[in-house]
């Protein structure tokens, strides 16, 4: 196994960047979820919200695979992309949960604060389910319930394309490039007709 001390010093470069993008970007999403204004109610605009998060998710997830395919490094970009997607979709998910809790006291066994909300939904995500925070009301269970069946397909499906994409990118750059298909095919110099 190679040593990060025996690497090249450009890849070095491009892994500390990545890594430290990725983190940077994880820190972004969690400073974002505790500053910004949770404070509406439970209507049908919160609905909407949710839906339109995780249609962005979707969308995200389409975006960097097909970036991770294309890439000159497509493990580090496999790491950047989901250091962003995972937080991103567990942050919906727990400000969902924030916002359902401070609509409807009664919609958990406890009242919920943003870090309350956030550990429920990492207890789910990571299917542990202490039982000391569960949801009570139909809502909150129709929520949690989604997010079970997001996760399940986070983790197997897209955690499966993911590596599709890698495999594909590594091949794509161990592979010599074809021909332009547009110039004609011009055979060696030994198979040429002399004139």
């Amino acid at each position: 196994m190679m040593r990060f001390a025996d690497t090249d010093p450009v890849e070095r470069r491009y892994l500390l960047l990545g890594l430290l993008r990725g983190s940077l970007m994880s820190v972004l999403l969690m400073v974002a979820y505790y500053t910004l204004p949770l404070d509406r109610g439970l209507d049908g605009a919160t609905a909407a919200g949710l839906v339109a998060g995780l249609v962005a998710f979707a969308a995200m997830v389409v975006w960097q695979i097909n970036s991770i395919a294309g890439s000159d490094r497509p493990r580090l970009r496999a790491f950047e992309a989901l250091s962003v997607s995972v937080p991103f979709l567990l942050l919906l998910f727990a400000a969902t949960y924030f916002l359902i809790a401070r609509d409807r006291a009664e919609s958990f066994t406890e009242s919920l604060t943003r870090t309350d909300a956030l550990y429920f939904t990492l207890t789910v995500f990571s299917t542990v389910g202490f039982g000391d925070i569960t949801p009570r009301t139909e809502t909150a269970r129709i929520v949690t319930m989604i997010q079970m069946t997001v996760n399940l397909v986070a983790v197997g499906v897209i955690a499966r394309v993911v590596l599709g994409a890698v495999q594909l990118g590594l091949q794509r750059r161990s592979t010599p490039a074809d021909p332009d298909p547009g110039e004609p095919n011009t055979p060696p110099d030994a198979l040429r007709p002399e004139a």
